[in-house]
């Protein structure tokens, strides 16, 4: 099961751990993904919620459904979550990094001592 957090939709966050999975390379492209249900079952969550992410990550063509098989991770659906996870990176989490940073009293050269 995992912990969901209430600041982003149950069905984004599935989808995240997908596009996780496939970042960490332990979902090739290729490879059949557990089914809705089976993603249901294991997230503790609505059917209908697992296929909303289900429905995200195929408009994004990140997975791919063949009929009467399943899904699978869509060719070059690593390169695609990187873009997406990288632009997400930069429009979110790096504003958000600096705006601490300013706040806490940081300077980039304190940052760069620590790397």
């Amino acid at each position: 099961m995992m912990d969901f957090s209430d600041n982003q939709p149950i069905y984004q966050q599935i989808s995240d751990f997908i596009c996780n999975q496939i970042l960490d390379k332990k979902w090739q492209e290729g490879d059949r993904v557990p089914s809705v249900r089976e993603i249901a079952v294991l997230m503790e969550v609505n059917p209908n919620t697992a296929m909303r992410a289900f429905q995200i990550l195929q408009d994004e063509g990140i997975v791919i459904n063949k009929r009467g098989v399943g899904h699978f991770i869509a060719d070059n659906a690593f390169n695609v979550v990187l873009s997406m996870k990288r632009k997400e990176f930069l429009e979110t989490d790096v504003p958000a990094f600096v705006k601490s940073m300013k706040r806490l009293g940081y300077t980039f050269a304190d940052i760069k001592e620590l790397a």
